[in-house]
């Protein structure tokens, strides 16, 4: 069984309850309003990250998100 994380809305703070929610699974899909590039990059360490571009996702590191 494959086990696949999402979250949204996470606005630069990224909890240790949602890490240690998320430690298992092998996707993670976050849904935007992630605010700081550091979010993303703790979730990659985790699984592999796929994300959206939210309204308050503004500057150069968002602009690859889709």
């Amino acid at each position: 069984m494959h086990k696949i994380g999402g979250l949204s809305d996470t606005h630069g703070l990224l909890r240790d309850e949602v890490v240690d929610i998320l430690k298992d699974c092998e996707t993670i899909i976050h849904a935007g309003d992630i605010d700081e590039p550091g979010v993303l990059n703790k979730l990659k360490e985790l699984a592999p990250v796929y994300a959206v571009r939210g309204n308050a996702d503004k500057g150069a590191w968002a602009d690859n998100l889709p």
